[in-house]
């Protein structure tokens, strides 16, 4: 038997994934001239010559990321391609293809595949994007989903985390939220369902949450409005993980600080009338929640008048110098330090 020579042991909760990520990466050196940018952003970027070529991949796994007890399977392959395209459109560019690598156990049948396929060929179509290849592979138990994105952007167009600078504006697509309390109204369901299955779930009414949650959008819309308003973002990133924890993702960057605003984060009257129900507070739900992939962006403040009025876009806030830290003002005028306590992955919660 081998002796342990190193007993003492670190949780991965204890880094949490972007920690991990970190201790990982470290240091990493990049071999190729044509790789510009690698760990630490949405996605990848090389130097395709004319153009930038963008890069990403996501994982998705049962249990872990989804509950295949409320998430139809054609919808999970549809969202499996919308978040790693999201990433994308997050750096400037255009997703153009889509890698689809796959892990089942034997309880899967082939026409489960078959729905999980529907929505994924769906989202390329939806999207516009090819499907061009993967890996299927046996799995001990559950599902694995994981998808890479490649896109395009010009060279002049694309969006980094770190380019934000101080007085920056800090804006907001859509609203947000509404991923988070769809997943409340199932989680409800499924526990009511659980205790009597003779119970049907109560859904009507919820539409907005349900689909924020189980078939969101990427803003793929966003590229163009930005060439219409004639505006150029200097960071951006997609709200995955919450908007408190891509705030401090963008702000640790561009090492600077942030000022947000709390009655200027736009949340849906759904969300507001959701939160009541289950006794949440609204602006928690909105900068931890999570999942809504919306797009989280900077511009200098003479590009202001550009944006005024947008219904697509929401000012929330400012970039401020680091050494000032970042912090929400309450609608009661009282500086709250920001901190991520978004979804993590790698918590013991997840074990």
């Amino acid at each position: 038997m081998l002796e342990d020579k190193n007993p003492s042991r670190t949780p991965l909760s204890n880094l949490g994934e972007f920690g991990l990520i970190d201790h990982l990466t470290k240091g990493l050196p990049k071999r190729v001239p044509t790789t510009l940018f690698g760990v630490g952003d949405d996605a990848a970027v090389i130097d395709s010559g004319e153009d930038f070529i963008l890069t990403s991949t996501d994982m998705l796994v049962e249990n872990v990321h989804f509950d295949l007890t409320y998430v139809p399977l054609k919808h999970l392959g549809y969202k499996s391609v919308v978040v790693n395209l999201s990433d994308i459109y997050a750096m400037g560019g255009r997703p153009e293809q889509i890698l689809v690598s796959m892990a089942l156990s034997n309880r899967f049948t082939v026409e489960a595949v078959d729905e999980i396929y529907k929505g994924i060929y769906l989202a390329c179509e939806q999207y516009g994007v090819d499907l061009v290849g993967g890996d299927t592979t046996s799995s001990n138990q559950g599902l694995v989903l994981s998808i890479t994105a490649i896109g395009r952007t010009k060279k002049d167009k694309v969006i980094y985390r770190s380019g934000a600078k101080p007085t920056d504006l800090i804006v907001v697509t859509g609203d947000l939220g509404g991923a988070y309390m769809g997943l409340q109204i199932l989680e409800r369901e499924k526990s009511v369902y659980m205790g009597n299955p003779e119970m049907q779930p109560e859904l009507q009414g919820h539409e907005y949450v349900l689909e924020r949650q189980l078939k969101p959008e990427a803003r793929k819309d966003v590229v163009e409005m930005f060439e219409g308003l004639e505006i150029h973002p200097t960071s951006m990133i997609d709200i995955s993980d919450g908007l408190s924890s891509e705030v401090l993702h963008l702000t640790r960057s561009s090492k600077t600080g942030s000022v947000i605003y709390e009655d200027r984060i736009p949340i849906d009257p759904t969300v507001f009338r959701l939160c009541e129900e289950f006794n949440l507070n609204t602006t928690t739900v909105a900068l931890n929640g999570g999942e809504d992939y919306e797009l989280l962006f900077t511009l200098p403040v003479s590009d202001h008048e550009k944006i005024k009025g947008n219904p697509n876009l929401t000012v929330i806030g400012h970039v401020t110098e680091e050494d000032r830290g970042n912090y929400l003002i309450t609608r009661d005028g009282v500086a709250v330090e920001l901190t991520a306590r978004g979804w993590n992955p790698l918590g013991e919660e997840n074990d």
